[in-house]
């Protein structure tokens, strides 16, 4: 992290003892955490434990970004706040908060967030990032901007009962947010928490992952995330590991990156629909799974599964091919215009977003496997591994 090494008071080392006590911690560790800068990008359900985790365990200097107000509904997952709160800006409940939590913690407030004309030198004024925000465009901002900045940026999202951490951008050698996902999906094609609902405790989980990751690297304790994704399903209480590549062909961070700058317009997505009206078709535009496995078995369907690389690790479905969604547009002369032409991704919404925009460019066959592979596996093959 950075030079400077400030000494502990005796006050702090009372506070922060229990934590010294740790061989891998220890006083320098803990001297390492006074003299760090940290970015908390979202001052939500993410940021809430995260900050306030980084707080309590005496990082100096706690930068928080967001532009937004606190709503009521925020509360049920975003600690850093309380009832008296709503309608206040949530930078400024969350000074009061974490100044409560810690008072030897230097909290610095940006309450525009972080925007794509500020992002890369506002990112240069810290050690490490901590990304808890909960929307595409965001997330590739800050990945972008984390990478230009040098600056290694630590990951979190949920999704209902899911959860998943890593550590992005670590070195030059270490994979990017877009290593793993090279484009963003089209707007509307994954729910946010508004639509799918997300559970507060799940946000306390990943969160304060995200803050023992950040302690980890400052202190330099155990083994980072680099080049790691941890999965968590807190239905079944269940954690994968999985191994992130360096992506060669990486849009930003290979020798062939096409991204050589931040731009507001960035996260744009190959597939978002346009205003050619949809050819009339024969075939419906979705079938359920059983409609979907007669298709397969007595009118030979073409399945297509859009999902990612990453996920076909997981699981997929016998016979199907590959094509990741954001590839779609470039590789339609290889998808049949005759029979019927299933298309399936993880839960439904992906895959439509591709069902649309094929019959957009003349492929009346194109049709929705409703509810994904998830669906599959819960009515036809439930012995499938489930993510």
């Amino acid at each position: 992290m950075n030079g400077d090494s400030s000494q502990l008071n005796s006050q702090e080392l009372a506070r922060y003892s229990r934590q010294i006590l740790l061989d891998e911690i220890g006083a320098n560790g803990q001297e390492r955490l006074k003299s760090a800068k940290v970015l908390v990008v979202g001052a939500g359900g993410l940021g809430s434990p995260a900050a306030m985790y980084l707080a309590a365990a005496g990082v100096g200097q706690l930068g928080i970004a967001d532009f937004d107000k606190v709503e009521l509904h925020n509360l049920q997952r975003q600690l850093l706040h309380g009832t008296a709160d709503v309608d206040t800006p949530k930078t400024l409940s969350a000074e009061k908060r974490l100044q409560a939590i810690n008072p030897y913690v230097s909290i610095v407030l940006h309450e525009n967030g972080v925007q794509a004309d500020n992002a890369v030198e506002l990112f240069k004024a810290y050690d490490i990032i901590v990304d808890g925000t909960d929307n595409f465009p965001t997330r590739y901002l800050n990945n972008d901007a984390s990478f230009f900045a040098r600056k290694p940026l630590v990951y979190g999202s949920i999704f209902k009962f899911e959860g998943q951490v890593s550590l992005f951008n670590a070195s030059y050698e270490a994979p990017c947010y877009r290593c793993l996902f090279p484009e963003p999906p089209p707007p509307g094609s994954v729910p946010n928490c508004g639509e799918a609902g997300v559970l507060g405790a799940l946000c306390g989980i990943i969160g304060s992952m995200q803050a023992l990751e950040a302690i980890k690297v400052i202190t330099g304790a155990g083994e980072s995330l680099a080049a790691s994704l941890l999965i968590i399903d807190t239905l079944s209480m269940h954690t994968r590991k999985l191994r992130i590549r360096k992506d060669p062909q990486c849009p930003l961070c290979s020798p062939h990156a096409s991204i050589s700058s931040i731009q507001a317009d960035r996260c744009r997505n190959q597939c978002e629909t346009n205003t050619i009206e949809t050819m009339p078709s024969t075939y419906p535009i979705e079938v359920d799974i059983q409609e979907a496995k007669n298709l397969l078995d007595n009118q030979n369907a073409i399945l297509i599964d859009v999902r990612e690389i990453l996920e076909l690790g997981i699981c997929q479905i016998e016979n199907s091919k590959n094509i990741p969604m954001n590839k779609i547009p470039q590789r339609l002369e290889e998808l049949p215009k005759e029979g019927p032409l299933l298309i399936q991704c993880h839960h439904g919404g992906r895959s439509l977003q591709v069902v649309h925009y094929l019959r957009q460019n003349g492929f009346e066959n194109a049709i929705n496997m409703g509810g994904g592979i998830e669906a599959w596996a819960l009515n036809h093959d439930s012995s499938m591994q489930r993510y």
